[in-house]
């Protein structure tokens, strides 16, 4: 589980500084700037989670526990609904569609973020 993470957390990483530089450069002449600033929370988010993904695979290795296996699903998950969400609006805005249920993704994925922050927490205590 250690190397998935760590392996998950460096693709989400630089999968991330490309999506930045995209937004930056192409989507800026692409739409609006608060359609960009959506974008680029999902990217600021996922790029944090990345971070916590490497951090949840490096501590897995003093705490091994099923409490930090779940903190690392739920910064997958939570990376793949609050920020793939987010990608989702910006592009469902750009094509002129509609949010759907693209904008209930978003809290969800929050909640997951929420959840393996807490898992970590209980991974630390209840060693």
């Amino acid at each position: 589980m250690q190397k998935t993470f760590l392996i998950t957390g460096a693709l989400l990483g630089a999968l991330s500084v490309g999506l930045g530089a995209f937004a930056a450069h192409a989507l800026k002449r692409m739409t609006d700037e608060a359609t960009v600033g959506v974008f680029h929370t999902g990217v600021e988010y996922q790029f944090y989670h990345a971070l916590a993904l490497l951090l949840t695979g490096i501590v897995y290795a003093q705490f091994p526990s099923a409490w930090m296996t779940r903190a690392g699903w739920g910064f997958i998950i939570g990376t793949v609904l609050f920020s793939g969400s987010l990608y989702a609006i910006t592009l469902l805005k750009i094509n002129g569609g509609s949010l759907g249920p693209a904008g209930v993704l978003t809290p969800i994925g929050g909640l997951f973020f929420i959840y393996g922050w807490v898992c970590m927490l209980l991974g630390f205590l209840k060693r």
